[in-house]
């Protein structure tokens, strides 16, 4: 078995990747309630700062603060998973492996965190997580997807309402 070796830095910042195990799936968006009442519960009970957030159909990004003294992120995505997972309805087509470990196979079972360094990148991975649904194809303008921190952003005064432009103006800004 892989031992995963995950950042412990009490107080950091963050950058994650969560997906589902079926990435051909759309069902972030279509139960979008119920991940928000899910995240919202973790991040009552369990405190940490959302910097940045998009949702698309199968995957989200985010950008966490710790509290000081605390590094513990993986609990609270599993909480956030499982939360949501469990407001969903069952599934019958489980493996062995998923149900051993009580898993509904909703969400691949790993997630990938950068911590971020600096200004700089916290800037850089905020551009990223914003522009995620044009990169996409979901929207040809950043504004147009709901599911995303950009507007909070917006009303802050910290982003013009067309940042990013339009996905017919853009030539690679953000490509991969």
């Amino acid at each position: 078995m892989s031992t995963y070796r995950r950042a412990k830095i009490e107080g950091g910042v963050f950058f994650f990747t969560v997906v589902l195990a079926d990435r051909s799936s759309h069902l972030l968006v279509e139960q979008i309630d119920k991940l928000r009442r899910s995240y919202a519960a973790v991040s009552q009970t369990n405190a940490f700062e959302t910097l940045a957030i998009c949702v698309l159909p199968d995957h989200l990004h985010a950008i966490w603060a710790l509290p000081e003294g605390d590094a513990d992120f993986s609990s609270r995505w599993n909480r956030i998973k499982s939360g949501f997972s469990r407001r969903l309805p069952a599934i019958d087509t489980l493996s062995p492996s998923q149900i051993a470990k009580r898993e509904k196979g909703i969400w691949q079972r790993r997630f990938w965190e950068h911590a971020i360094r600096n200004e700089q990148d916290l800037s850089r991975h905020v551009d990223y997580i914003h522009f995620n649904p044009v990169k996409h194809g979901y929207v040809a303008r950043v504004r147009d997807w709901p599911y995303s921190s950009f507007h909070r952003f917006v009303k802050r005064g910290d982003l013009a309402e067309d940042w990013g432009g339009d996905v017919n103006t853009i030539d690679g800004a953000f490509g991969e």
